[in-house]
């Protein structure tokens, strides 16, 4: 008995038991961790392949931005691709989504900021506005979200606001000198109140010190005040407006004044509107005044691409402000020459 007693005591003996039990944890732990890796490994890879199928869903990355702890920048990255496929809803809906988990106030103003864009690209130009607000009572420098608010009262017609605006990221030592300029000429434009005749004098006065309104200006009096526009034709380049002066009606057109200017002489001879011109300078202006006289009628026409000077982007149609780089009045007309419609074509449309 005494034997045994002093046996269970021995050192050596208590020394093998811990060590087995040490063994028995790390070794459980141990393959307890595999395990779980293994678990991961395969959420991930199929959350993975879901991702590759572009079937993704909401809460899958904050699944991915809590378990995985991804960086917030490459959940951003991953969620972008939505806006490039151009599924606004889902970009929409993922950015709500992270707004509820998301704590960080600068990751919170870049979530707001990426979700008023979207907002924005789809239409929502109301709630866009709403967000861009918010973002300015805690951030009234965000030099991004005052840029984008301009945009949407310019689009949403209130010129005063969006002025206002523009005077706010000027002090910002942005340059809105062009902007604040076509605002005024709106602002002229738009007044319920002013006569055309009383509209056309004031954006005349602003047309004289700045050509950048040209071709509003043109605009405006081809709609409302086309006698003013041929009495003041030579003020205009008419280079810069060879689409508007395409697309005239015949009756509204004053071929006095046009055989007074060389371009616009071009440009109706390559019309077909007048005969007086067996050659252009324009090469494309010459290719339409040989088919003109053609004896079989050749159906040929000009068609008209405006590239933006900023971005270089290139668009199908003329807007004040570009859409890719919100550059203002920054496009310049491109004329190519193009197979015309023919009657048959037409009455199959």
């Amino acid at each position: 008995m005494d034997n045994i007693v002093l046996e269970y005591r021995d050192p050596l003996f208590g020394l093998i038991i811990l060590v087995s039990l040490v063994f028995i944890v790390s070794f459980t732990t141990y393959y307890y961790g595999i395990y779980k890796e293994r678990l991961a490994r395969k959420d991930y890879r199929k959350l993975s392949r879901r991702f590759e199928l572009g079937k993704l869903k909401e809460d899958d990355y904050v699944h991915l931005y809590k378990t995985y702890n991804l960086p917030f920048d490459s959940i951003l990255l991953l969620a972008s691709s939505f806006l490039h496929k151009g599924d606004y809803t889902k970009a929409i809906n993922v950015y709500l989504t992270l707004l509820e988990h998301v704590t960080d106030r600068v990751k919170k103003e870049e979530l707001l900021e990426l979700l008023g864009i979207t907002y924005f690209k789809s239409g929502f130009l109301q709630r866009s506005k709403e967000l861009f607000l918010r973002i300015l009572k805690f951030s009234p420098r965000n030099k991004e979200a005052l840029t984008y608010l301009l945009i949407i009262y310019e689009k949403l017609k209130d010129f005063e606001k969006a002025k206002e605006v523009a005077t706010c990221l000027e002090e910002l030592n942005k340059n809105m000198q062009k902007d604040k300029i076509y605002l005024d000429s709106l602002i002229i434009i738009n007044d319920p109140i002013s006569s055309y005749e009383k509209k056309t004098n004031l954006l005349y006065e602003t047309y004289k010190e700045h050509k950048i309104i040209e071709r509003i200006f043109v605009q405006f009096l081809l709609q409302f005040n086309k006698t003013f526009f041929w009495e003041h034709v030579e003020d205009f380049k008419t280079k810069n407006i060879i689409d508007l002066m395409w697309y005239l009606n015949f009756d509204d057109i004053d071929f006095d004044k046009v055989y007074k200017n060389d371009y616009l002489v071009q440009i109706y001879n390559a019309k077909g509107y007048i005969d007086n011109l067996k050659h252009s300078d324009d090469f494309v202006f010459d290719i339409l005044i040989l088919l003109n006289k053609h004896e079989h009628k050749i159906n040929a026409t000009l068609n008209f691409e405006f590239i933006c000077s900023s971005c270089k982007q290139v668009h199908p149609i003329y807007d004040t402000r570009c859409p890719h780089c919100h550059d203002i009045l920054s496009f310049n007309v491109r004329h190519n020459l193009a197979k015309g419609l023919t009657q048959d074509n037409q009455s199959l449309q």
